[in-house]
């Protein structure tokens, strides 16, 4: 009789385990970085099959005192804040959402119909996953980049060196339990003003943390990103002192392997090099410089 209880006792248990897992469609919180805004109307281009008030968002509305967003929509919160930069904005919206999945974005992307159901599906596939990133298509409906072709449990080290924000989703919990932040050295009105994404990864999957990636598009996005934005020689820069930051004294080996790669694929000639692997220096320099 006693086992015949503990049985049942475990069984309950397992259940419990897993129906706290198990996520629903109001479950996902979207977390918007904006800037100088004061009415929600650039919400409506970015939900066109249905009202933006049917989503649960937190919006970040980077601003001055004559312009404060508010929201009349008890689906849609807002924290205007007077600080500068992308992570910062990324993580006051971390530190205040309530939503158990979480959504990265940009207030210039266009979800695509169905895309929280696709998302909730990729967390009952891999429902320990910390983070999935998902694809994205241009305004042309072409990806708009080369992603895997199947779902991966596992991102590899230039999966996460791959990632843009907009691709990515987050299980709360985990990133609270972990106290991940966005690093505020990196990303747009910081220091280097590229790779606050890769950073963010490579701290979760230091932490044994499972980084996971689902072929389903969610969003189109028709401007270029950040990094595309910046001359080869900025790029180069930037990404010596994200090295320096993700893999310290290897560095060096990872500035090599991107000029071999960048070389190969024509992106870069043989005159490049010298003056490229010169500004990565320089890039690894002045993040050694922060660290005092």
């Amino acid at each position: 009789m006693h086992s015949f209880l503990f049985s049942i006792f475990i069984f309950v248990s397992n259940m419990k385990d897993k129906l706290e897992n198990f996520f629903k469609e109001t479950d996902v919180e979207i977390l918007i970085s904006t800037m100088n805004r004061d009415s929600l109307d650039f919400l409506v281009p970015m939900f066109p099959f249905s009202h933006f008030s049917n989503f649960s968002i937190l919006i970040v509305n980077q601003t001055l005192n004559d312009k404060i967003l508010t929201s009349d929509f008890s689906n849609v919160r807002v924290i205007n804040s007077f600080g500068k930069g992308l992570s910062k904005s990324r993580n006051l919206a971390l530190e205040n959402a309530i939503g158990k999945i979480l959504v990265i974005a940009d207030d210039d992307i266009v979800y695509q119909e169905g895309f929280i159901t696709k998302i909730i599906h990729a967390y009952h596939k891999f429902p320990e996953a910390a983070v999935i990133n998902f694809s994205v298509v241009n305004s042309e409906g072409n990806l708009i980049k080369k992603y895997p072709l199947n779902p991966k449990s596992s991102l590899n080290i230039f999966d996460i060196l791959n990632t843009s924000s907009i691709e990515i989703t987050l299980n709360k919990s985990i990133i609270h339990a972990e106290k991940i932040q966005f690093d505020e050295k990196f990303g747009l009105g910081g220091i280097f003003e590229i790779g606050e994404e890769a950073v963010f990864l490579f701290d979760l999957k230091e932490k044994k943390r499972q980084l996971a990636f689902e072929s389903e598009i969610i969003a189109k996005h028709e401007n270029q990103t950040s990094s595309n934005k910046k001359n080869i020689a900025e790029r180069y820069y930037i990404h010596g002192a994200l090295f320096s930051r993700v893999f310290k004294k290897k560095y060096v080996y990872w500035i090599l392997i991107k000029l071999f790669f960048d070389l190969k694929q024509h992106k870069i000639s043989f005159s490049d090099i010298k003056n490229l692997f010169k500004s990565a220096k320089q890039g690894h320099k002045e993040f050694e410089r922060t660290q005092l």
